[in-house]
């Protein structure tokens, strides 16, 4: 499995959704369908090679997405090609000076050991179940549900994740339903019904988050200091 590495956000290919994905979702709630249809189209970037999109995940936690496109630009630049013989070759200390931490390069290096090895079947994600998918990566080291999910999302285009802990989507609910916090049960019952098309609602709710459409506030109740809770 070689990856070309791709610069800045993650190559030129974009999520997959066709109109029967927006008119179910229409069709279930008008008030989504509002946003979908003042944003239009969305095109959201993907990475398709899951070796790749593993190592670009655990580089992104945590840190912005400016660090995240420098990291993998340097990456680029100096390893070219990426699999699991290159990332063992760079070693834990070159990995870690392109930018990420200590930890990051030992989760990116003991992946890539478990494939050069055989003892994780990578392959073997794209025939599994979401929840399945979900917890064979998280018997990675680094990798935690929030970041599974992105990798199902992004990399493997499954249609119908729905990110409880991607506090951005919270953001995008309470702006779009003017709800002034987010439960559990409350986000199950968006799931429940924007499902089996979670992916294309958590588009458009990322988008809100974002400011795509002007005047739109986030309801949740600030404190001290005028920051919000969430």
């Amino acid at each position: 499995m070689n990856a070309k590495i791709q610069g800045g956000e993650m190559g030129k290919m974009y999520f997959k959704y066709d109109d029967q994905a927006l008119l179910y979702l229409k069709s279930k709630d008008q008030t989504l369908g509002e946003v979908i249809d003042k944003i239009g189209h969305i095109d959201r970037g993907v990475d398709t090679d899951l070796f790749s999109s593993v190592v670009h995940h655990i580089i992104g936690q945590q840190i912005s997405t400016k660090a995240q496109a420098t990291i993998w630009q340097r990456i680029s630049e100096n390893l070219r090609v990426l699999n699991a013989d290159s990332i063992i070759a760079a070693g834990v200390e070159k990995l870690q000076s392109f930018g990420m931490t200590f930890r990051k390069a030992e989760y990116i290096t003991d992946f890539a050991v478990k494939i050069k090895n055989g003892t994780f079947d990578l392959e073997g994600i794209w025939h599994k179940s979401d929840e399945e998918a979900i917890a064979a990566l998280r018997s990675l080291k680094g990798i935690g549900v929030w970041t599974a999910e992105m990798i199902l999302l992004f990399c493997m285009q499954r249609q119908n994740i729905f990110s409880f802990d991607d506090l951005a989507i919270q953001r995008g609910l309470r702006m779009v339903y003017h709800h002034r916090n987010i439960d559990r049960k409350l986000f199950e019952k968006y799931r429940r019904r924007f499902s089996p098309y979670c992916s294309v609602a958590s588009l458009y709710l990322w988008a809100v988050a974002g400011g795509a459409i002007k005047g739109m506030k986030d309801y949740a109740p600030k404190k001290k200091g005028g920051k919000y809770s969430k």
